[in-house]
Parts: structure tokens; sequence; C-alpha cells
């Protein structure tokens, strides 16, 4: 089985990368040529076209930023190349923009299965991605081997759309939690408090969530540079989960909040640090 994948930024490159240490045949394709360069001395096929990855690949990984350029390559590929190739899309985007791609893909006799991952670079090397799958039984049956070369224990939601909408809920979480804890950092490093002592609290409650240590260092410090997951991508997921959520009549105000917190750190120029860069926002350090 050839294994496609279009898409080799920061996490399509992690994840080329472990595909690749499996000893996997991959092709791999990215507008940007200069992104494939080292998956092509690791031993990677580099095709000129993302058209020539779906012609000759039986499964075709998209990893690309969001729905506009999922859209803008699949405008690029002939229909009649999809026929029989399984595309799965593991990407963040809305439920509807997964299940307008699953109709096109159908309708040029290809096969569409979403499979959006949380985790970060570290993860996506080591084969320790959580994937959340929607489509058919019978396509994630198929993918399953790859899935669980990917991640362990790939978990099929169920229907397209289902997957997507799992993963906007994870996305939510993350804005949540790192605001969250800016917050609470932030008040206490002003009232001079020590810090461990703040942390030892946390640590022996229940409001614990490992995330916290994860980015302690990096908010006390303020350095957010060489990001897993740039704010830029927390921002446009955090827009994507207000857009779905007013739609299906919830109520989104706390979130409204965190959005305009990460809309003032991508003007801080903040956008390719990592997301722990809310600190920043929250709680600015004047020199």
């Amino acid at each position: 089985m050839k294994i496609g994948l279009i898409g080799t930024g920061l996490m399509g490159q992690a994840l080329a990368t472990h595909l690749l240490a499996e000893n996997q045949p991959l092709m791999v394709y990215n507008r940007s040529p200069e992104k494939s360069e080292e998956l092509q001395e690791r031993g990677a096929e580099v095709a000129s076209s993302a058209q020539e990855v779906v012609e000759q690949c039986d499964i075709c990984l998209l990893f690309l930023s969001d729905a506009e350029a999922i859209q803008m390559v699949l405008d690029s590929i002939d229909a009649t190349a999809f026929r029989d190739t399984l595309i799965i899309q593991m990407g963040t985007i809305a439920p509807e923009e997964s299940r307008h791609f699953a109709e096109q893909i159908s309708t040029q006799k290809g096969r569409y299965l979403e499979c959006p991952v949380l985790g970060s670079l570290p993860e996506a090397r080591s084969g320790k991605l959580i994937l959340m799958a929607g489509g058919s039984d019978k396509d994630f049956q198929t993918a399953l081997p790859l899935l669980e070369l990917i991640g362990k224990h790939p978990q099929h939601i169920g229907s397209v759309g289902q997957g997507a909408t799992v993963k906007l809920a994870m996305n939510q979480l993350i804005a949540g939690l790192t605001a969250s804890f800016a917050l609470s950092l932030a008040l206490v490093e002003k009232e001079g408090i020590e810090t461990e002592q703040f942390m030892k609290i946390v640590r022996d409650s229940a409001l614990y969530a490992p995330t916290f240590d994860k980015k302690l260092s990096r908010m006390l410090e303020r350095d957010f540079d060489n990001p897993n997951f740039p704010t830029k991508h927390l921002a446009k997921d955090t827009r994507l989960f207000l857009s779905v959520a007013e739609e299906l009549g919830l109520d989104t105000s706390a979130l409204q909040g965190i959005e305009i917190l990460l809309q003032k750190t991508l003007e801080m120029g903040l956008d390719n640090t990592d997301y722990s860069a809310l600190m920043a926002a929250v709680s600015p350090r004047h020199k």
C-alpha cells in the first residue's frame, strides 16, 4: 500500500518523518518544495503536483491548514484522479466543511474519511497522536492499519462531520484551559506569591491539568519560540468553534472573551509563537 501526504508543514513533516521511520513507502507534496527536501533525504518520494500523489497512492493524507487550502488543492486535481483513492483529511475544519469535501470527493468516485488529530510535534514523531475519525466503517477499517501507526487506539466517532466536531470541542478546551491558567498565574505573579507554592496547591487539587506544567516555564519566562502549535492556529480554531456553536444556538460568551485575547496576542506579533503566548496578552511585561 502506497501512502501519499499532501501538506508538509510542521505537523505534516513530523508525521511523514514517523511514517518513514516505520518503513512506509511515502510520496509527499507541498506547494513550497523546500518544505519537502528533508523528507526526500529521509527516503520520501517527492511529487511535482497534488494530482500525482492522488493518482499514484492508495491512501492520501491531507494535512493542510484550513478549508480554503484544502479546497485549493482539491480543485487543482482532475476529477478522474480520485477514483478508488481514499482521502483522509487530518486538519481542523468545521463539520459542514468536512461534509462538503466528502460529497465532492464521493461525486468524483473517490472515498473520504476525516481524521483530525490531537497532539503536537512530539506525538506526531512518535506515533502517539489521538485520532478522531468520521466516515463509513468500511473506510475506517481500510485506513485502520495506517491510523494505528499514527496513533494508539484510533477512535471511530461516527459519520463525517462528527470527528471534526469532537476535534473542535477539544481545541476549545485548549483555549479555555490555557487562558484560565494564564490569568490565574498572572494574578499570583502580580501579588509576588511564590509560583511553586501556588503550583503545589494546583497539582494537589482536582483542578490540575498536565498542560499547566507543560506551559508553566514558557509563561513565566515569556519564552514562546519554537512552537509545537502556533497561536495563529489556535485563534483560527477558536473562530471556527464560535461560528459552529453560534449556529447551534450555544452561548459562547466565555469563549468570545478568549477570542479577544487571542486577537490581542496576534496583534502583538506573536502569531507564529507557541499559544502559551496568551500570557503576554493577559499580563504584558513593559520594558
